[in-house]
């Protein structure tokens, strides 16, 4: 009779730790948001509508990987805000154009920043080197994902 090798510790599997590690970063991320109003959906939506060519809901949407129900939702409530705002593009009376207003900008500028700090604090016990790495793996697995 064979005998089994008893199974690895929950501690050592990385579904495990990779889902406690992402529940406490957003923890993390969702407490230095706070102040400004916007949670880590939200600031995404910033980022991206902060580049340098309009964006309609739909280009959005797909960039950030979300239905576009989810998309509404989310303009809905940056709107409401005073963060966006929608306008009938040029070309396309179909579609809406999205861009930030003054205040969105304001607010995509400090909610960066305290996101930058939560996410150095964060990785700080990795030191330096070592959260490199982690960063530039995770990406690779990332890229992987999307190629």
């Amino acid at each position: 009779m064979a005998i089994e090798a008893r199974p690895a510790p929950l501690e050592s599997r990385l579904g495990y730790l990779l889902k406690h590690a992402q529940a406490r970063f957003a923890r993390t991320s969702a407490e230095a948001l706070a102040p400004h109003g916007v949670d880590g959906h939200e600031l995404a939506v910033l980022v991206v509508l902060s580049g340098d060519e309009p964006l309609s809901q739909v280009e959005a949407a797909g960039r950030l990987g979300v239905d576009r129900t989810t998309m509404v939702s989310l303009i809905d409530g940056l709107e409401d805000h005073g963060l966006v705002e929608r306008r009938r593009s040029q070309r396309d009376r179909r579609k809406n154009i999205v861009e930030l207003t003054s205040d969105g900008t304001e607010c995509l500028r400090q909610a960066e920043k305290a996101r930058r700090a939560a996410e150095a604090r964060f990785l700080a016990p990795l030191g330096e080197e070592t959260a490199a790495v982690l960063v530039r793996a995770l990406q690779t697995l990332v890229a992987e994902d999307q190629a």
